[in-house]
């Protein structure tokens, strides 16, 4: 017997975080990283629970008051969308890509079975049904008739298989955990042992069947939500146990969906032609250009009519004053699923002393740094989860309230004292930081002064440098760091690998056998509210433990002009997703 799912799974929420480093605006079964002047929101009280912020400060669409105040260089162009956004890191290939401008644009480019819908729920997209057995063990998707690649060669139910082929190679090295999707036969393609996966049938050309051997609460996104490669395109440059030839071809992408890439200019811009082929028809506006811009650029850009839309304006009071006055730009205020964070480099001895890690915390005044940066419009969080998540929790959670003088103390206790020259030292190490940020970033501006001089007092010294982001993710990867800041970018649902050991997209090298142990357990828990159980008691124990010092949830903002119609976006939707129904007046 079989039940046959139609359109939302609507108990499914989404898989892990996306990496992103935050800079402005949003991140699949992995977390996404942004730039750094991310996040939603949270208020910070002492002893008291965290309130969300939506009493000090408006949500929803500010729109344009003066449209006859648009700029000639907007109005004239007609069948060209300018999008600014923080530069892409070039690595547009879904199975491999790092950042949430990466995931932008691979979002335009590629499809799956299913999609986020703006609830945070799933939908059917190339998938026409989903049938799934009645002890959950066995999928079927059904792929929609006629769906065609942007070269116009059909796509089968190969082309999936294709994918999982890659994503369970040995050497697949990207940010999916896919060897925990449970698949048939994995394990043995995935040791070489077997040529093909056991568990995957093909039935026909539309019709494939997946078996698992132990189901999960996201079992049905994380099949449902590969996106899917064609095989004629990245299958010669395949062989089993090595991907490499498939990552050269990471700037020159193929895929089905709203837009094919025309032109990628690193820095500058990522350029798209509607894909005539698309299964759900052809976009509305023929050309899309994502450009690259940043703090110091992105409002007169929009007020020049450079650009149709910026996702990377800081939602500060003064921004937000500047776009009311341009008079022609929609004003998008809603809650940012995501976060803002300082991440710690726990192979470091300094960093695997929690003492020291909640002393860096207490001797940190986040809430002058938050609110100096986004006034209303953020919050400072205390565990990594968005206000937004049905797993979010602000009971028993310490909120870390500066308190120099109990930093001092922490650090005393963990043997790290005050030398003649006013620094700490312990075994010899004086307690010197070198920490990495990225430049032209407002957050960075108000964190870098408090953050040295808080801890200058404790007796530590800072060492900064700033770098654009895609190098401070590469610091990241290689473990080159301290101590480096940047925000996450989050999908609905609360699993991930960031805070698992050796997990996919832990960077940190955090370890934590309780956090490992309640994260296995709330992915094989179906019922929700066993679930919410489960999460309460995870970040419980990491507000305790300190994997990282989280900063701040804030309100995301995007700003589009008036002339511009038909986005569907949400905390848990990027723009991106919408783009093919997009019209310029």
């Amino acid at each position: 017997m079989r039940r046959t799912w139609w359109g939302s799974l609507v108990l499914l929420l989404v898989f892990s975080l996306v990496l992103g480093a935050c800079s402005g605006g949003g991140g699949s079964n992995t977390a996404t990283t942004t730039t750094g002047n991310e996040e939603a929101n949270k208020t910070e009280t002492k002893g008291e629970s965290a309130t969300p912020p939506a009493e000090s400060a408006p949500e929803g669409v500010i729109e344009a008051a003066d449209m006859s105040l648009n700029p000639p260089a907007a109005v004239n162009r007609t069948d060209i969308l300018i999008v600014g956004m923080t530069d892409p890191k070039g690595v547009f290939n879904p199975l491999f890509r790092e950042t949430t401008y990466d995931a932008y644009v691979c979002y335009v480019l590629f499809d799956s079975f299913i999609e986020v819908a703006a609830d945070g729920t799933y939908a059917n997209s190339l998938a026409e049904k989903v049938d799934v057995s009645e002890d959950g063990l066995k999928y079927t998707y059904h792929l929609k008739p006629g769906v065609t690649f942007s070269d116009g060669k059909p796509m089968t139910v190969k082309d999936y298989y294709f994918t999982l082929k890659m994503l369970l190679d040995a050497s697949y090295d990207g940010q999916l955990d896919p060897m925990s999707y449970n698949i048939v036969g994995a394990k043995e393609y995935h040791e070489g042992k077997a040529k093909e996966i056991s568990g995957v049938k093909i039935i026909d050309d539309h019709t494939v069947e997946v078996s698992i051997t132990e189901f999960s609460a996201l079992t049905p996104v994380e099949l449902g939500n590969i996106s899917i490669l064609p095989e004629h395109y990245y299958g010669p440059s395949y062989t089993q146990g090595k991907l490499d030839g498939v990552k050269a071809l990471n700037a020159k992408p193929l895929g089905s969906g709203q837009y094919k890439l025309t032109k990628y200019s690193p820095g500058q811009e990522v350029a798209f032609e509607a894909n005539e082929n698309y299964f759900r028809g052809a976009p509305k506006v023929k050309n899309v250009i994502f450009k690259t811009t940043t703090e110091t650029t992105n409002l007169p850009m929009l007020q020049q009519g450079e650009t149709d839309m910026d996702e990377g304006v800081s939602v500060t009071e003064d921004n937000v004053e500047a776009l009311k006055e341009m008079g022609f730009v929609d004003i998008n205020l809603l809650p940012n699923n995501g976060y803002g964070y300082i991440a710690f480099n726990h192979k470091l001895k300094k960093f695997q002393d929690v003492k020291v890690r909640q002393a860096l915390v207490y001797g940190l005044n986040r809430k002058e740094i938050v609110a100096g940066i986004y006034g209303p419009y953020a919050d400072v969080i205390n565990i990594p989860e968005s206000t937004v998540s049905w797993a979010y929790t602000n009971e028993n959670i310490e909120t870390y309230d500066f308190d120099l003088e109990k930093a001092k103390k922490m650090l005393d206790e963990a043997g790290w004292k005050v030398g003649s020259d006013g620094l700490r030292e312990k075994d010899g190490e004086k307690f010197k930081i070198n920490f990495s940020a990225t430049a032209d970033n407002p957050v960075v501006d108000a964190l870098l002064p408090i953050m040295t001089q808080n801890y200058k007092e404790l007796g530590i010294e800072i060492v900064a440098e700033t770098l654009d982001f895609n190098a401070i993710m590469d610091k990241a990867n290689t473990g080159d760091f301290d101590m480096f800041f940047a925000a996450w970018s989050l999908t609905p649902d609360p699993d991930n690998t960031v805070y698992i050991t050796n997990g996919a997209q832990n960077d940190f090298g955090y370890s934590n056998a309780k956090v490992d142990e309640l994260m296995a357990k709330g992915k094989k828990t179906l019922d929700i509210e066993e679930r919410k159980k489960i999460y309460k008691e995870m970040y419980q124990e990491m507000n305790k433990d300190v994997p990282a010092i989280l900063l701040y949830q804030r309100k995301n903002m995007l700003a589009v002009n008036g002339r511009v119609e038909g986005f569907d976006f949400s905390p848990y939707k990027y723009f991106s997703y919408s783009l093919y129904q997009v019209q310029m007046q």
